[in-house]
């Protein structure tokens, strides 16, 4: 396997989950996760200088809100791998298929996604709701794979797009474990710092959500790019660039 630097598909893989963190369906929620999930008020939260233990509580609940939903993220990137190997056992030049089709199902994931045309399969909102929190450390985990099985209009397109090229450009179930895995960490680790620096995104959105809208467009349009390079398998020679621009060790 090509190491995480040079693989361009495990920083596709990152982008995106940064990106879905900014989505219209996650981004405005942020403020209502971190409150439902560490329990404390809006007004402990938006404190410019919050105490120590409100800061502890947030990066702990945080992490574990992370960690809920990367192990069903992970998970789907598993199952994607042994189908991605099971379809390559039984059928001759199985993976070249599996490119093509992952191909095109992420370039029109992200037509969807721009706004130039709506698949209406892709609108139904199928987010699962906790109407009560379960107590403690596991009722935030919870929450987590609970936010990850949810379907909504955002997210979906991206994440299905993460899980075609998967499929399409692993082999192998430890790959796929990996992509989505860097799909979490590029969503997970803005979450975690917005929790931490809470009075600072409040202030970020307000600036933000005007922009929200070219985001989704400017995703919509990666996506694109994205299922082109996979249709024409160009993955590994933008790989192979991207290695020869980066420094060298030795």
């Amino acid at each position: 396997m090509t190491f995480f630097g040079s693989d361009i598909t495990f920083w596709i893989a990152f982008s995106a989950g940064f990106l879905s963190f900014f989505s219209p369906c996650v981004l405005p929620l942020i403020p209502s996760y971190i409150t439902y999930i560490t329990g404390l008020s809006f007004g402990q939260l938006q404190d410019a200088h919050p105490a120590r233990k409100v800061r502890l509580t947030v990066l702990i609940h945080s992490v574990t809100f992370v960690l809920g939903f990367s192990a069903v993220f992970i998970g789907m990137g598993a199952l994607a791998g042994v189908a991605s190997s099971t379809f390559q056992s039984v059928m001759k030049d199985g993976l070249i298929w599996l490119q093509r089709a992952g191909g095109v199902l992420i370039f029109l994931f992200g037509v969807h996604m721009s706004g130039l045309f709506h698949f209406g399969v892709l609108l139904g909102d199928k987010r699962i709701h906790l109407h009560s929190k379960p107590s403690g450390l596991v009722g935030t985990f919870l929450v987590g794979v609970a936010f990850a099985a949810g379907w909504t209009p955002c997210i979906g397109p991206i994440l299905g797009a993460i899980l075609a090229m998967a499929a399409g450009t692993s082999g192998s179930a430890g790959k796929s474990m990996f992509l989505l895995g860097s799909y979490a960490a590029g969503l997970g680790i803005p979450f975690i710092v917005s929790g931490l620096l809470f009075h600072g995104f409040l202030d970020f959105f307000k600036r933000f959500r005007a922009h929200i809208r070219k985001m989704e467009f400017f995703t919509g349009l990666l996506l694109m790019v994205v299922g082109i390079l996979l249709f024409f398998g160009l993955f590994n020679t933008m790989s192979t660039i991207l290695y020869q621009w980066l420094p060298q060790g030795g």
